[in-house]
C-alpha cells in the first residue's frame, strides 16, 4: 500500500478545512516525507483535544484517537512532550468553536 509524504497529507487536511472555513496553522514542521501528524483542535474556549493516528488492531485500519483533552494549555505541554520523542513529528492546531475537525471524514486516515 503506497502511503503519502506528510507534507503532502497536511496541505491536503488543511485545504479541506480552507474549503469550510476551518482555521489550522502548522505549529511544528515535522519530516516532509515520513513525519507522524498531530491534530490539535481548539474549540476556544479554553479547551482541546489531540488527536492521533492509531491502528485498529482488530481491522488493520487507521483511525484517529484522541491522544488527550482537557485544558488548552495542557494539551499543548502534550505536544511538545511527544515532540520531545519524536523529532520528526507535525503538529497541526484546528481552531473551530464547534469542534469541528473532519478528521472522521473519506480520505484522512
Amino acid at each position: 500500500m503506497t502511503r503519502l509524504t506528510a507534507s503532502f497529507w497536511v496541505s491536503a487536511y488543511r485545504k479541506r478545512l480552507d474549503l469550510h472555513g476551518i482555521p489550522c496553522m502548522v505549529t511544528r514542521h515535522g519530516d516532509d516525507t515520513s513525519g507522524s501528524v498531530l491534530v490539535k483542535l481548539n474549540t476556544l474556549d479554553g479547551q482541546a483535544q489531540v488527536f492521533q493516528r492509531s491502528f485498529d488492531l482488530m481491522t488493520g485500519d487507521r483511525t484517529w484517537v484522541v491522544l488527550t483533552s482537557g485544558d488548552d494549555r495542557d494539551c499543548d505541554a502534550a505536544c511538545q512532550r511527544q515532540a520531545g520523542y519524536d523529532p520528526d513529528l507535525w503538529v497541526l492546531e484546528v481552531e473551530d468553536r464547534h469542534g469541528r475537525h473532519l478528521l472522521d471524514e473519506d480520505g484522512l486516515t
